[in-house]
């Protein structure tokens, strides 16, 4: 009897030792019978970013605002992709400018999210960044400064900052203007707008522009209530912008939305991408 008994209890360790090798218990994709939740990474509300991205997802309609109410809130591009780098069941959205190798950039409906892509408009989540200034503003020194981001030098300092180019004025000429101009709004266009800020004062060393990065909507506001003489956008301004400020677009950009490397998913649609940041898809297994 004791023999019979030791063997049934060695055969159970044998299979348990099967079933173990053969479960996946970390996972993304919930093979083992475990649900993987989804974890969903947005932009504060006062990002062009996430402007722009919830409307081109329609997860607003203008009026009211669908994200999943559970979602994670980032404040700036990097702090996006680097919670995506540490959650192996993360999903998020950055600035295609910012990926680097540390995150997956999801193909959308087929199409890969790059420079050429962008341009001929086959992948649809990409937007404009923009400079803006007040109607009717006569400060020369943002009027030059606007000049150089839009001539052939000031396109060659985008295009090597790994951003999308437009079609570039004629090339710039130093006006040797001096004094201090400030800046405020989108974080998405600081790896950018910084290279194109040490260009431009090395051109023209008497002029010093100050910087702050608090997103598109407060940096409009900070330049409609002359806080600041310039506004960055990483968005196309709204109609009733368009009434207070002028905007010159400087560059293009897409949105890439992004998972960890672990994950195996390399695909979506963007009726499932908006399914998931409205919170109407929350398990990785479900998703195929």
């Amino acid at each position: 009897m004791k023999k019979v008994l030791l063997a049934v209890l060695g055969a159970g360790l044998i299979l348990g030792a099967f079933t173990g090798c053969g479960k996946k218990g970390d996972d993304v994709n919930g093979e083992g019978g475990k649900q993987r939740e989804i974890t969903v990474i947005s932009r504060e509300e006062s990002s062009g970013t996430r402007g722009a991205f919830d409307e081109l997802m329609k997860i607003t309609d203008g009026k009211t605002n669908m994200l999943f109410r559970e979602a994670v809130i980032v404040s700036s591009t990097d702090e996006a992709a680097s919670k995506v780098e540490v959650d192996k069941f993360a999903i998020g959205y950055t600035s295609l400018g910012s990926v680097t190798s540390k995150v997956k950039a999801l193909t959308i409906d087929g199409v890969v999210p790059n420079e050429e892509n962008v341009k001929n408009g086959s992948y649809k989540i990409a937007r404009p960044f923009v400079l803006a200034v007040k109607i009717g503003s006569g400060n020369q020194l943002a009027k030059d400064f606007l000049k150089f981001v839009s001539s052939q030098s000031g396109q060659a300092v985008v295009s090597k900052a790994g951003y999308i180019t437009v079609d570039a004025a004629a090339d710039y000429t130093p006006a040797k203007l001096s004094g201090k101009l400030t800046l405020s709004g989108s974080t998405s266009v600081e790896k950018v707008i910084q290279k194109l800020k040490e260009e431009y004062e090395g051109l023209n060393p008497g002029a010093k522009l100050e910087i702050n990065y608090n997103g598109s909507s407060a940096g409009i506001k900070d330049c409609l209530a002359d806080k600041s003489d310039v506004a960055m956008s990483s968005r196309e301004l709204k109609a009733e912008e368009k009434d207070q400020i002028t905007g010159t677009t400087f560059a293009l950009d897409g949105i890439a939305v992004i998972v960890n490397q672990s994950n195996e998913v390399s695909n979506m649609t963007e009726d499932l991408v908006t399914k998931i940041f409205k919170g109407e898809a929350r398990f990785w297994n479900d998703v195929q």
